[in-house]
């Protein structure tokens, strides 16, 4: 029997990790304001068997729509939940709904399925902003390492429906701002690259591992432009996991086309898990770049 030797080597890669991997899941519990609403596990798209879900947190009914901020986990694509996700305080403060979501992961569907899955959210979110009550034009995308890197894609794809096959119908796809923290900006430099640190590129793109043009599809510098969406970035320098580098990368080529953006280093800092007073500081470092946004001018 003949078999494909990039699909071999991803298998044997899987069971390694597996086996040296032992990734406990903390769950934290979403602690919301009074008059805020919650809708948890909704159904955003589904795939087959599989059924995207969001947690969905909705300020208080008014006048005015509000703004939303999506939400996305990391875990290298291969590991996390949405249930681990909390600290959303920040926003719940300014008044923004979250969508705290999920996604498939590499055991699931490799790449593009997680690209696919945010874009099926963020086009949920605006064929049913009347019902939830949110302003289309106040939408904000974050995440943290995978996380991140679905953040960017998510957003700087704009109105690119190439990955879009399994939510149609809407051609306005926009965002206010994008938040990546210590994303992945390149994937094929991050798999192949001579700062290469981790086996999960690989994993996330099966037998596409060694399609250059596919991988550079994938990844979030390679879709920078002069009309790309405000972008607030965050990473640590000593960051052991996704090179400082790659974040370094994206920012120049933001202020090469004229985005606005934001790049703060934290010093020292290793692959999230800064110190509180860090994290508090970066919180309002976000809330202060959002408020200066043309769209967020009132909040």
């Amino acid at each position: 029997m003949k078999v494909n030797s990039i699909s071999f080597f991803v298998f044997l890669l899987s069971l390694s990790m597996q086996a040296q991997e032992n990734i406990e899941i903390v769950q934290k519990a979403v602690v919301f304001p009074a008059n805020y609403s919650a809708k948890l596990d909704v159904v955003y798209t589904q795939v087959g068997d599989w059924e995207g879900r969001v947690d969905l947190y909705l300020a208080p009914n008014s006048k005015e729509r509000t703004p939303v901020i999506i939400n996305i986990h990391g875990g290298g694509w291969k590991s996390g939940v949405k249930e681990t996700q909390g600290g959303f305080n920040t926003y719940f403060k300014e008044g923004f709904a979250v969508a705290n979501m999920e996604y498939r992961l590499t055991g699931q569907a490799t790449a593009p399925a997680a690209i696919e899955d945010t874009r099926c959210l963020l086009i949920y979110l605006i064929k049913n902003a009347k019902e939830l009550n949110i302003d289309v034009n106040k939408i904000v995308i974050m995440g943290g390492s995978a996380g991140g890197h679905l953040a960017l894609m998510g957003g700087l794809l704009g109105n690119d429906h190439r990955f879009d096959v399994n939510c149609s119908g809407i051609e306005n796809v926009k965002v206010a701002a994008i938040i990546d923290k210590y994303g992945i900006t390149d994937v094929w430099d991050w798999a192949y690259g001579p700062q290469h640190k981790s086996k999960s590129p690989l994993l996330w793109l099966g037998d596409k591992a060694k399609d250059e043009a596919f991988v550079k599809s994938v990844s979030p510098i390679f879709y920078v432009n002069k009309n790309s969406p405000p972008t607030f970035i965050v990473h640590g320098d000593a960051d052991p996991t996704v090179p400082y580098q790659q974040s370094v990368d994206l920012y120049k080529k933001f202020q090469e086309v004229g985005v606005k953006s934001e790049f703060m280093t934290v010093q020292g800092g290793l692959h999230g898990k800064f110190e509180k007073e860090k994290n508090k500081e970066i919180n309002v470092a976000i809330i202060k770049f959002i408020k200066s946004l043309d769209s967020f001018i009132e909040i």
